[in-house]
């Protein structure tokens, strides 16, 4: 198989998972709905102590929380780092959108494919320092020392979930490696 013949079938892969969730109201809805509960984590995470106070002293703080949040990722990170967050959040609601088809259509055993996402959704979804979950597990002073604010690890999940995305394909179809 040459390069060029790979990359296409690559490309073609990835477009065929990205458009599975716009085939119906239903998938579009649900893609929507995980993709802003992700960024609603995402941008939650970047002061996981101020976002618990904020919230714990009342919900009605919820919406000035994730605005003052959110200006603070501009602040800090900029415009690109706004887009690697917003394009995470979609790029999850994809995956998890097909890893419910894949279920639907081929049973638990089809969950195989996770393993390319898993460690992106883990390591790399942080707003504000690229660390994501790793963070709230207490490993936040380690993360003090990564380049470019996090961004490397936020680019390494976003690989991590278009990886998956390519592997998996458009779920409805059952692919054979020859």
């Amino acid at each position: 198989m040459t390069v060029r013949t790979r990359t296409r079938r690559i490309l073609s892969e990835l477009a065929a998972a990205l458009r599975y969730p716009l085939t119906s109201v239903r998938r579009v809805t649900v893609t929507a709905i995980v993709a802003g509960l992700t960024y609603l984590l995402l941008i939650l995470s970047t002061f996981p102590e101020m976002s618990m106070q904020m919230l714990g002293a009342g919900m009605h703080w919820f919406d000035d929380t994730v605005v003052l949040l959110t200006e603070n990722v501009l602040a800090t990170n900029g415009i690109f780092g706004i887009a690697l967050i917003v394009s995470y959040a979609i790029l999850t609601g994809v995956a998890v959108t097909n890893t419910v088809a894949q279920v639907q259509v081929g049973g638990v055993s089809s969950l195989s494919d996770l393993t390319g996402v898993l460690p992106g959704l883990i390591a790399s979804g942080c707003a504000s320092c690229g660390a994501g979950l790793l963070g709230f597990l207490g490993f936040a002073g380690a993360l003090a020392a990564m380049p470019f604010h996090g961004d490397l690890l936020r680019v390494g999940g976003l690989v991590l979930l278009l990886f998956f995305l390519v592997r998996a394909g458009d779920p409805r179809e059952c692919r054979l490696d020859i």
